[in-house]
């Protein structure tokens, strides 16, 4: 409770103020700014949802779950690829982020569990789905996992939030998100790569989703309301129910550094790829090795 109430009082204070930085929310998230836009958008419990599903689910059904903040264009290629190898995939825009609605509630991890049951739900899936989360995305595949057991039936892992980023927030870390320069925070992207020069497009982008209002009270608020336990214990508590999980790490991840997957790995059972000369998003910088990898992993029964 006083938590909520100093996301509240801070975010007031910045939202009518122009005193540190000029404010890039100046557009609603509605019916207007969605037109022309590609992919599908569904009502959910808590609000529209933006999202694409392509293929057959003949050989089975894959959910792409990004990360803390870039939306589901974080998964352009990778998504596509899985298509063509005979998946129906789904991906789609966690609530505050790309084209999926704002909310007038706290971020908290039971948001993002619904967010994926519902959507699953409304797209008429029957059948366990695998589930694929890249860095934050991690860990809400986790949390989604011991949720719903009997919902998915394979776990990757890309990269994952571990224990180093645990969302502590603090009135400091607040008025951090709160006062965030947009630009650098979208220059900032970057910095999941080992070769940024070769994705120009993509802090161009990331910008997209900050011109809409509340999308960084929906960042701040994901770090403040969070689950606070720590994600170790999440992983170690999918041991339980005996999935087969993939983890999968950029050796120059400089974002989530690759010493953290020992700590997941000393926790849970994993298959585990480590992919050389990539940074945080490794299966964008390295796609050949990535994708051979969670193919393999996909078709073993």
């Amino acid at each position: 409770m006083i938590k909520s109430l100093l996301v509240l009082l801070v975010s007031t204070f910045f939202l009518h103020t122009n005193a540190q930085w000029n404010d890039p929310e100046q557009k609603e998230m509605n019916a207007s700014a969605r037109k022309g836009v590609s992919g599908n958008f569904i009502q959910l419990t808590d609000g529209i949802t933006h999202y694409e599903i392509a293929g057959s689910p003949k050989k089975g059904v894959v959910v792409l779950v990004h990360g803390f903040s870039v939306p589901y264009f974080i998964w352009n290629g990778f998504f596509e690829n899985l298509v063509q190898q005979g998946y129906q995939v789904i991906r789609f825009d966690e609530f505050g982020r790309g084209y999926s609605d704002r909310l007038k509630k706290n971020y908290t991890s039971a948001v993002y569990t619904q967010q994926i049951k519902d959507l699953l739900k409304g797209l008429n899936i029957k059948t366990p789905v695998n589930i694929i989360g890249v860095s934050f995305g991690g860990i809400v595949s986790t949390n989604f996992t011991l949720a719903y057991p009997q919902l998915v039936k394979k776990v990757i892992l890309i990269d994952p939030a571990s224990e180093r980023n645990n969302n502590k927030g603090t009135v400091q870390e607040l008025e951090k998100w709160m006062g965030m320069n947009s630009d650098k925070r979208a220059e900032s992207q970057l910095e999941d790569f080992k070769y940024p020069s070769k994705f120009p497009n993509w802090v161009t982008d990331y910008k997209v989703q900050m011109q809409f209002k509340g999308t960084r009270m929906a960042l701040a608020s994901t770090r403040f309301h969070y689950d606070s336990i720590n994600y170790l214990d999440r992983y170690k508590s999918l041991n339980n129910l005996k999935k087969s999980v993939l983890l999968i790490w950029g050796t120059e991840d400089h974002t989530v550094p690759l010493k953290y997957s020992d700590s997941i790995k000393a926790v849970l059972n994993v298959h585990f790829l480590e992919v050389n000369d990539a940074g945080h998003l490794p299966y964008l910088e390295k796609p050949t090795i990535v994708n051979k990898a969670v193919l393999e992993f996909l078709q073993q029964k």
